[in-house]
């Protein structure tokens, strides 16, 4: 009996595809998603997926899998681009921070958005941000990987016109382990026009710069005599 659910059609429903999970799945389920995407030749993403993981699946499966061991994310098929004219600007503190933030890079690639990298760009030596500032001004969508106290999101929402996606994550030590004062951080930042994602969320803050651009490029969506939106009314 086959115990996996995938959502194929999420995309058109709400404009980002379903990606999966790996951890606390067996490798059976996760063949079991690829075997479907290959036969429906349908794009798929793979989070926290282990080394010892993509070993087990990808001569089972039957898919070619791009693999990124750093981010821990497998890519199978070739994602739509969303022809939007911006890309996103994806802001990484430290090279600690970078397995997040090479997660929300490879989940907007899997999301059809173009995204730049700006690697560490902690404020601790706010010169490094200052430095690519004008690049940053560039871009409608920043997302902001940090970790420790997360002081990156509100300097750097005070420095762009963009909004910025606050993505804590857990690196740190002391009362900032675990990610929390980070998170705190983003939620009660005093710089307006910073939203956040939970704790090593790069996929939400990929899917969420992907939901952005697309109501920026076709308007707000089209709604139902009831006052909801109607399904389907962003589609990629």
């Amino acid at each position: 009996m086959n115990d996996v659910r995938f959502d194929w059609d999420r995309a058109a429903r709400t404009g980002v595809a379903e990606a999966v999970l790996a951890e606390g799945k067996s490798d059976e389920q996760i063949v079991s998603v690829l075997r479907q995407a290959l036969e429906r030749q349908h794009p798929v993403l793979i989070t926290r997926l282990s080394a010892d993981q993509f070993e087990a699946v990808r001569e089972r499966c039957g898919a070619p899998l791009d693999y990124d061991a750093v981010s821990r994310t497998a890519i199978f098929g070739e994602p739509v681009p969303i022809g939007s004219i911006h890309s996103v600007g994806v802001v990484c503190a430290g090279t600690s921070d970078l397995p997040v933030a090479l997660e929300a890079r490879r989940s907007l690639t899997y999301l059809g958005v173009e995204s730049q990298l700006y690697l560490d760009v902690g404020v601790a030596g706010l010169w490094r941000l200052m430095s690519v500032a004008d690049e940053l001004r560039r871009h409608a969508v920043l997302i902001a990987v940090a970790g420790m106290e997360g002081s990156l999101f509100s300097v750097l929402s005070g420095l762009v016109p963009g909004i910025v996606i606050a993505v804590p994550t857990s690196i740190g030590y002391g009362v900032a382990s675990g990610g929390t004062v980070a998170l705190h951080s983003a939620l009660s930042s005093c710089s307006p026009g910073v939203v956040c994602v939970n704790i090593d969320n790069g996929f939400g803050a990929a899917a969420a710069a992907r939901k952005m651009l697309l109501n920026a490029r076709h308007g707000a969506a089209p709604r139902r005599d009831d006052g909801h939106p109607a399904l389907g009314g962003t589609s990629g």
